[in-house]
Order: structure tokens, then C-alpha cells, then sequence
């Protein structure tokens, strides 16, 4: 669809998207394909696209009348799919930024997400076969422990009689063994690479601003009929008639920060070096270092190996609660191709308050990978990690002189020498009444909030007469528990392309638009075909 201008400079786009993450590029991706995967099997799927790609490029002879139709002008377009997409991303002006200085920093090696979570519209098993047409096999590494033959009916009855039922018995058949890889880094990158490639999504779409404002109303010398959006940011102001927020959730916070001592600690999304530069003169030196790092997901794990492979002394790992060991944040019955039953369950529940409980079980708090459990174990037996569970900090003063700290620990029968540094792996909280760009939105149109997400509708939007649409882990109490992740990215996109296109209208351009849809509902079997009669009719 053209843009649209009102009077002489100022633009209204189709969608503004906010967030250049795996979110955003999801949407983005998912607007652009006119052939979404998820609507067809594999078989159709294939058809259906060369029949849309070709018809306009290939004489097609009708068998029986002989009447040939000759190639003419493809009237697709790229980009959106004739969409004007304008994507604002607070840390830079290309896709993925903040998730791949986060792994860079990280030093992350592999994704925890199997090969079936990616976003790629065209194709279900898109990962996968991006991995092997490029030659690339060699860049997985199995998830070990999810996947072995299925138990018969039988067999699993009589393992239940005789109490031999083995808590951790793999739920996944073995034909499903190839999904259950995950990819390295750099491999998912060139694949979302190839995603913005092919969608020419390139960096001219994506605008490096920070959102500072949302609002919706009547614009002068618009309309007087439609509302639309405004979006103010630090760098100007933006209008369009759709907006898409796919953020990560909330500003990461350090609990119960100090006014003194900031320089002596650090969230870990908030990390630009590690160790800190004053850590890395005394391991240079070769002087002890020793430091301490609060949390309980993986994140605290990957910052712990990360630590001592860069020189530290000590590491001294914090968690709440006792560790817990799952190949996912959530469990394998919410992972597999086939979760109809707990997502049955999802939708069916009763109350919104229901939906949060069972995501609140399903994710069940932070989790270690039974890999990165491996790589603990190893830096405990050296005596260079020291894991304390079911352990938070007391008390904790900071010496600007020696730049050390000293913490008091909650079991009082564990004494930590000078600390150098604190990290806290703690996570982001999910709480959209306090972001601050949000603010006039919930003034002006709010909604019932649950364990501080919004209650979205059905069609991922805020409000039914407000086309603001959630994806992301906001949207758990329409995707599940799987929203923050890349699961979550890709069934949102595809909801929310859905109400999109329904919000907007048809986009194709041409004159026998209509003529086109018909053809093209006729060829993949939607609808009715007897309408194809009332027409000749």
C-alpha cells in the first residue's frame, strides 16, 4: 500500500513496528509473505506458492478450449508486501541488535531454542533446511535427553502397575530426532539474515530511536472519521494507522539498589565488558579476584563459565531457590510439535487469572541446560565456582578505596571474602503499566492487567477499537508460556499479520484484484468453490 501524506510533509505509515528484535522481525517477515507456511501442509504449501509465484510469468494452455495466457507484469511487491513499514529500535538502526550484542557479550556459543523455533514464515522446517542447504550440519549440537522411542499404550499401563514409570521418559518420537538440535550463533544469525534478505527488509526500514510517547486519536487535516497513531520519540514524530510494540518487557533493574557503590555492580543486560576493566587490572596483576553472581537461570550460568574462562579467582553463584535442570524455560510437553493439549488447556481456561497460574507452572522460574549443568560441575570440582542455593544477600557495603564489597549472606554459616563485583542474572520484569512510553495509551484507553501483563483481545490487539497490537512476552495471556520466546515470536506474528491484513484491507494492487482473489481462493480450497459457479452464472 502507497503512503500516505497529509498536506505536504508529514507521513502516515501502513505499520510502525517498535522493536527491531526477534519479535518485530517476526511481524515484519510474517506481513511480507504472501504464503504463510502455517495455513497449509508442506505439499500445499509448495503448489500453492509456485501457482501464486508463476502464473504471471509462465504461457499457461488451457486443455481443453486451447486458449493460451501469455506472461504478464507480476504485480507483487516486496517489502511488507506493499506495505509502508517504518520499525524504531532504541539501540540501533538494524534488526537484531540488542539480541546479538547480548550473545556476543555472553560469549554464547549455541541458542537453547530447538530447530522448529525460528521465524520464518515460509516454512515450518525453515531452520533446518536453511542449515542443510547451506552446508552447515555441522554447526548443531543434539539436545540430549528429549528424544527416544514412544512407549505403546501397553508398555507405559504396565510400567505404571509395577511402579517402574521413569519420571524423565523422552516424550518425543524418534522421528522428530532432527528437530531436537540447536543451532550456533552464528548459524541463526545468517539465517535471520537471509529472512531480511529476502523480504528486503534492510536498514533503511529500521530507525534508530528511542519511543518516548504512543498516542491515539484524531489527527487535523487527516480525517475526521479515523483515528490514528502518533509516536513521538527522542529523535521526531512518526504517524501510522497500525502500531506493533514488540518489546522485551521492562528496563532491567537491579533489586534493591544501593545509592553508593553503582560502579561495583552490574545487571547483566546492562553488561559491556566482563569482567570490568578495574578486575581485569588485578588479574593482569595476578592478584585474587573473586565475585558474585545473582540468579538462578541460565544467564547467571553463562556468566559464570564466562568469568573464570577469563581469569577470575572465584566465582560465587547465587540462587533464591534451589537449581533446577530442564532443557527449556519450559517443559517439554509445551516444546513439541504436537502441544495441542496444554495449549487446549491454555485457551479453554476460565479466567485470566487461570492462564497466569498455568504460565507462572509451566516456566516455574529460571532453569540451567543439562550442558551448562556439566560445564558447573566441572568449575565446582576445581574449587573455582561455589554454587549456594537457597541463598540471597543480607547486607552488602561497598569500599570506594579497595573498589571491593563486603555482602552478608542469608545462611550466616557461609562467609564470602572481598568481593570485586556483583552480577544479577535476575531477569526483566513484565509489567507494561510502568513503561513510560505506554503511559497515554493506558490513560486514554486502558485495559484489565493480569500478574502485570495486559489483557489483550483474541486478535493480539490493546483494545478492539485500538490497532495496537502486543507481541512478545507482554502477549502471554494470549500466546502462553512460550511468549518470550522464539515460539511465542512467530504463532504472535502470525496473529497479528492476520488482524493486520484484516485491519487494512486487501493490498495487492491491480486492477482485477478481485478476479485474483477469486482465482487464487478457488486454486487453494478456500471458501466455497460453488461461488466460482454463481460467478459464470
Amino acid at each position: 500500500m502507497a503512503q500516505e501524506q497529509i498536506g505536504s510533509d508529514i507521513r502516515v505509515h501502513d505499520v510502525l513496528i517498535v522493536g527491531a528484535g526477534p519479535c518485530g522481525l517476526a511481524v515484519a517477515a510474517r506481513l511480507s509473505e504472501r504464503m504463510p507456511a502455517a495455513n497449509f501442509s508442506d505439499d500445499e504449501h509448495q503448489r500453492y506458492h509456485w501457482i501464486r509465484k508463476h502464473r504471471n510469468q509462465t504461457s499457461i494452455k488451457i486443455y481443453k478450449t486451447g486458449h493460451e495466457t501469455r506472461p504478464k507484469a507480476s504485480t507483487s511487491i516486496r517489502g511488507g508486501a506493499g506495505l509502508d513499514l517504518l520499525v524504531l529500535d532504541a539501540t540501533d538502526n538494524r534488526w537484531m541488535a540488542r539480541w546479538d550484542t547480548l550473545f556476543k557479550t555472553f560469549d554464547i556459543s549455541h541458542l537453547r531454542s530447538p530447530m522448529f523455533f525460528h521465524f520464518d514464515p515460509a516454512e515450518r522446517d525453515g531452520l533446518l533446511a536453511y542449515t542443510y542447504r547451506n552446508d552447515r550440519g555441522n554447526e548443531l549440537t543434539e539436545i540430549r535427553g528429549c528424544v527416544g522411542k514412544e512407549l505403546s499404550k501397553h508398555q507405559r499401563k504396565k510400567r505404571e502397575r509395577s511402579g517402574r514409570q521413569p519420571r524423565t521418559e523422552p516424550t518425543v518420537d524418534e522421528r522428530d530426532r532432527n528437530d531436537y538440535f540447536v543451532p550456533s550463533t552464528p548459524l541463526f544469525a545468517s539465517h535471520c539474515g537471509c529472512l531480511v534478505d529476502r523480504y528486503d527488509l534492510h536498514r533503511n526500514m529500521v530507525s534508530h530511536e528511542k519511543v518516548e510517547d504512543i498516542r491515539f486519536d484524531y489527527l487535523e487535516n487527516y480525517s475526521e472519521v479515523d483515528k490514528i497513531f502518533t509516536v513521538r520519540t527522542d529523535k521526531g514524530v512518526h504517524h501510522a494507522k497500525v502500531v506493533v510494540l514488540a518489546v522485551g518487557g521492562n528496563p532491567p533493574q537491579i533489586p534493591d539498589a544501593p545509592t553508593e557503590g553503582l560502579e561495583g555492580m552490574t545487571h547483566a543486560m546492562h553488561i559491556k565488558e566482563m569482567p570490568p576493566s578495574y578486575v581485569r587490572a588485578k588479574i593482569n596483576a595476578r592478584l585474587p579476584t573473586n565475585i558474585v553472581i545473582v540468579g538462578g537461570g541460565l544467564t547467571s550460568a553463562q556468566l559464570g563459565d564466562l568469568a573464570i574462562r577469563r581469569g577470575v579467582t572465584k566465582v560465587w553463584l547465587l540462587m533464591r531457590g534451589p537449581l533446577k535442570v530442564k532443557p527449556f524455560d519450559v517443559g517439554l510437553e509445551w516444546v513439541g510439535k504436537f502441544r495441542n493439549f496444554e495449549q487446549a488447556a491454555f485457551w479453554t481456561a476460565d479466567s485470566v487469572e487461570e492462564r497466569w497460574e498455568k504460565i507462572k507452572t509451566a516456566r516455574n522460574g529460571g532453569s540451567v541446560t543439562p550442558p551448562y549443568k556439566k560445564i558447573m560441575d566441572r568449575h565446582i570440582s576445581t574449587g573455582r565456582l561455589c554454587l549456594l542455593q537457597n541463598t540471597t544477600i543480607k547486607e552488602k557495603q561497598w569500599d570506594p578505596i579497595s573498589k571491593t564489597w563486603t555482602v552478608l549472606l542469608s545462611d550466616e554459616s557461609q562467609t564470602l571474602p572481598r568481593i570485586d563485583h556483583i552480577y544479577f542474572a535476575t531477569g526483566v520484569q513484565s509489567n507494561f503499566e510502568c513503561l513510560p512510553f505506554l503511559q497515554s495509551i493506558c490513560s486514554d484507553y486502558p485495559v484489565e492487567s493480569c500478574g502485570g501483563l495486559p489483557c489483550i483481545t483474541e486478535n493480539m490487539a490493546w483494545r478492539d477499537d485500538v490497532p495496537l497490537f502486543v507481541a512478545g512476552r507482554l502477549a502471554a495471556l494470549q500466546l502462553g508460556p512460550g511468549a518470550p520466546n522464539l515460539i511465542g515470536a512467530r504463532i504472535g506474528a502470525e496473529r497479528i499479520a492476520w488482524s493486520i491484513q484484516d485491519t487494512l484491507g486487501e493490498k495487492e494492487s491491480g486492477n482485477d484484484t478481485a478476479s485474483k482473489k477469486q482465482e487464487f481462493d478457488y486454486l487453494t480450497g478456500r471458501g466455497s468453490r460453488f461461488d466460482a459457479l454463481a460467478e459464470a452464472a
